[in-house]
């Protein structure tokens, strides 16, 4: 059996970040397990082939739900990366970290070194931003951060559209404050994705004797004696190995799999183990519990302007030039991550933070993308930015391999469904502004809708994830569903710790990418501040 200092299961945005920060020091090694291949070919870096991704089971783990009752009992779809680089190889790539009172929130349940002032210094060290600078923004970080370069023009009638509704333009969502509308910032560099990997792992995998990636490979087991974690057994092709940690296990395995595999290695509810003949290592009841996603709606609009890709003659001839366009200039069409303009708004004047935000797509999205329809369009999501609800996640079956039980529980709280009705009018006004309604063709989904009892019916019948999935192994002190101290040491185990969004307490308000791959880098510093002193 192979041994190294750590072992970190799963390379997505936590995972490469912990990974390539521990293994900066020569004389640590560092194994680093994913299920995924090296997502280092052009359906990743390309921008415009993430459709591909998301819409289907390349590099995606495409996860669904349990039927949900707040949703007529409908089944959501989950899109997860499979891959080095993790959901940052499949996503829509917008920088966001949230508001500072999101991590003092943290800080105020007891996790001590989580406020605002803590971890600021982490986001502004994975970061290399091109173009914004102060005191809130790094450079010369591995996480390659710019505007979008695709020359798109609907970005300034999206400006001109949230004037007329009279929203404040926010030029920088990272910075003191949040509200507002604008364009996002991407992780992008010269046109190209810039995932996890592609900054913390790609560079080094070669070039660092300490740093061991095996791709394909699938966690299935962590290893112990006694309390102690000692290792992984996981699985390539039709081979079943064993990997040893002399230090620790690191779970990076995201909101999902990081609890499906404790609990297949009997750490969770021991009375839920057992129904699947797990025999309890550690009785951990918070594991799969507090599951936290933004439930997002989508507004859909058929229009003839020239500024939209889509299923249409037109469409697919802009397509094609944008793909010349692309290979000469690393610009144009193909670099749009869609979703380019957006922002974070109140409901309600006398609330202190944003509480939906929305994310303005240059292509009419259905179902994920999922349901292609002809003609081209644009769309437009809002999302309930700190749902109420609670969710969880649990094993279907003892079978490693098998997918977990997903339940967001979205709606499960009726103040969440309230949220979204006013998020709704809130979107609909900026919609209804005469610069975007000059580009409608035709309302695809809410044409007739109406009333407050018509829009619910149609957030019951058409809400679904907007892929922010966290908190399923809760970051916590004195609380009962804590499943990591602020160390990110899981309780009542030696040697293994969670480095990835299921840690967080309470969602974020905003994407979980930048925030994750934060956790990497805080959770590497604290361990080699352990590493000095032992």
């Amino acid at each position: 059996m192979e041994s190294f200092d750590f072992v970190v299961v799963g390379g997505g945005s936590g995972g490469c970040a912990v990974a390539s920060r521990l293994s900066e020091d020569p004389g640590t090694s560092v194994a680093l397990l994913e299920a995924g291949g090296t997502d280092d070919n052009w359906v990743v870096t390309t921008p415009g082939a993430m459709i591909l991704m998301i819409a289907g089971k390349t590099n995606n783990w495409a996860f669904n739900t349990v039927p949900q009752a707040g949703l007529n009992g409908r089944v959501g779809y989950q899109p997860r990366g499979k891959g080095l680089g993790g959901s940052s190889a499949i996503n829509a790539m917008v920088y966001i970290r949230g508001h500072k009172a999101d991590y003092d929130g943290w800080a105020r349940l007891g996790n001590s070194g989580w406020s605002y002032a803590d971890v600021l210094p982490y986001f502004k060290r994975s970061e290399d931003n091109s173009e914004l600078d102060g005191p809130y923004h790094g450079k010369g970080g591995p996480l390659h951060v710019t505007g979008s370069q695709s020359d798109n023009p609907v970005r300034e009638i999206y400006l001109e559209a949230a004037r007329e509704a009279q929203f404040r333009i926010r030029e920088d969502f990272n910075a003191e404050e949040q509200e507002g509308l604008g364009t996002y910032q991407l992780t992008q560099k010269n046109g190209e994705r810039w995932s996890a990997a592609r900054g913390y792992i790609h560079p080094f995998m070669n070039s660092r004797a300490n740093l061991h990636v095996e791709t394909n490979a699938q966690a299935t087991r962590i290893l112990f004696e006694g309390k102690r974690a000692i290792g992984v057994e996981f699985r390539q092709g039709k081979d079943v190995k064993q990997i040893r940690a002399r230090r620790e296990v690191i779970l990076s395995g995201g909101a999902f799999q990081s609890p499906q595999l404790l609990m297949l290695s009997g750490i969770g509810d021991a009375a839920a183990l057992g129904k699947h003949g797990i025999a309890s290592v550690h009785h951990l009841p918070g594991v799969g519990q507090n599951l936290q996603d933004h439930p997002d709606f989508v507004f859909g609009f058929t229009s003839d302007a020239p500024h939209f890709a889509g299923l249409s003659f037109s469409g697919i001839a802009r397509i094609f030039k944008g793909i010349a366009q692309y290979r000469r200039e690393r610009r144009g069409p193909m670099t749009s991550n869609v979703a380019e303009c957006g922002g974070f708004l109140k409901t309600r004047p006398d609330l202190v933070l944003p509480d939906i935000q929305l994310h303005f797509c240059t292509a009419m999205v259905a179902d994920h993308g999922r349901k292609p329809r002809w003609g081209t369009g644009f769309s437009c999501h809002v999302c309930v930015l700190r749902p109420k609800s609670r969710g969880s996640v649990w094993l279907q079956s003892a079978d490693p391999l098998a997918p977990p039980a997903i339940d967001p529980n979205f709606f499960g709280e009726e103040a969440d469904l309230d949220t979204m009705v006013a998020g709704f009018k809130m979107t609909k006004r900026l919609l209804d502004a005469p610069a975007l309604k000059a580009l409608q063709k035709t309302d695809t989904v809410t044409a007739d809708v109406r009333t407050d009892a018509q829009i619910r019916d149609v957030l019951r019948n058409h809400v679904d994830t907007v892929y922010h999935p966290v908190g399923t192994c809760k970051m916590g002190t004195n609380d009962p569903l804590a499943v990591v101290d602020p160390k990110l040491r899981v309780y009542g185990l030696e040697g293994l710790r969670v480095v990835d969004a299921s840690i967080m307490p309470n969602l974020i308000g905003g994407n979980t990418n930048a925030p994750t791959i934060m956790i990497g880098e805080k959770a590497a510093d604290m361990i080699k501040a352990e590493l000095r002193t032992s």
